[in-house]
């Protein structure tokens, strides 16, 4: 374990999977055949005989923030603004992540916006680390904080607002079984937190993404 940094003194989580040993390809399809063969099926029937192989390429693409810490897309900035100082907000960045309790998805939308300190950075960025934490198992309210205090960190900026809406497949599909139903979450630091001005117009420009 000693070669495992740590976020903050906490293990982190892009690396823990590595920290245990993480399992093969082999061994990942051979657990989806023994998942098929649980739900009743024959995983050796021709319509099955591709699927552990398919589900692992898939869930290796869902997960993919485990493999890279997303707060990198926020090293390059910008400082040549023209004196910009007012909110920037991205709304309607696509989130698709994992439930960390049934593993199904949450599908739905993020509104980011930051109060610019000094510098700023490329707008992608803002979606690409939106989608690099979402890429991973977890509740929708641990991405919602990681996402705003990854941007608070590395930006440094006067405030950061972080709004998410997102529908969970666990309610909606199965359980309560509740289609339509969706989920709102919000992290809100510095002026956007503790400001009235700057709160009310980042949640109105997020509301009207």
């Amino acid at each position: 374990m000693s070669n495992v940094k740590t976020l903050g003194g906490r293990l982190s989580p892009h690396l823990s999977a590595r920290a245990i040993g993480r399992p093969t390809q082999d061994e990942a399809e051979a657990a989806v055949r023994t998942l098929i063969a649980w739900a009743g099926d024959n995983p050796d029937r021709e319509g099955l005989l591709d699927t552990p192989a398919r589900v692992a390429r898939s869930y290796k693409e869902l997960f993919s923030g485990y493999d890279e810490d997303p707060r990198r897309f926020l090293e390059r900035t910008f400082e040549e603004v023209g004196g910009y100082d007012d909110m920037i907000v991205l709304t309607d960045i696509r989130v698709v992540s994992v439930c960390e309790h049934h593993m199904l998805p949450v599908v739905g939308w993020a509104h980011v916006g930051y109060l610019p300190r000094n510098r700023v950075v490329g707008i992608s960025k803002l979606a690409r680390v939106v989608q690099g934490f979402a890429k991973r198992l977890q509740i929708q309210e641990k991405l919602t904080a990681d996402i705003a205090e990854a941007i608070q960190e590395v930006l440094n900026p006067h405030g950061v607002g972080v709004v998410i809406k997102a529908e969970h497949s666990c309610m909606t599909l199965r359980g309560v079984n509740t289609p339509g139903s969706s989920l709102s979450t919000s992290r809100l630091l510095g002026v956007i937190r503790d400001d009235p001005r700057s709160r009310d117009e980042f949640l109105r420009t997020a509301r009207a993404g």
